[in-house]
């Protein structure tokens, strides 16, 4: 049986990987927190992600 990664109980199947909301909400609370950090190069940039922040900052509001 798979564990739940913040309290280590046996995972529910309505909350997995978590055993309840309660674990759900801690594990978000510190992605939130900035506790978790996904690792990268540094002074390294995906230029596709630039260029479409670039565009859309270029584009006028839509009116209806």
């Amino acid at each position: 049986m798979a564990r739940c990664p913040i309290c280590n109980a046996e995972t529910a199947p309505d909350w997995r990987p978590f055993c309840s909301r309660r674990c759900a909400d801690v594990d978000l609370a510190r992605w939130m927190g900035e506790r978790y950090v996904v690792e990268g190069r540094d002074g390294e940039a995906d230029p596709d992600a630039a260029a479409s922040i670039k565009d859309a900052d270029d584009t006028p509001p839509r009116r209806h």
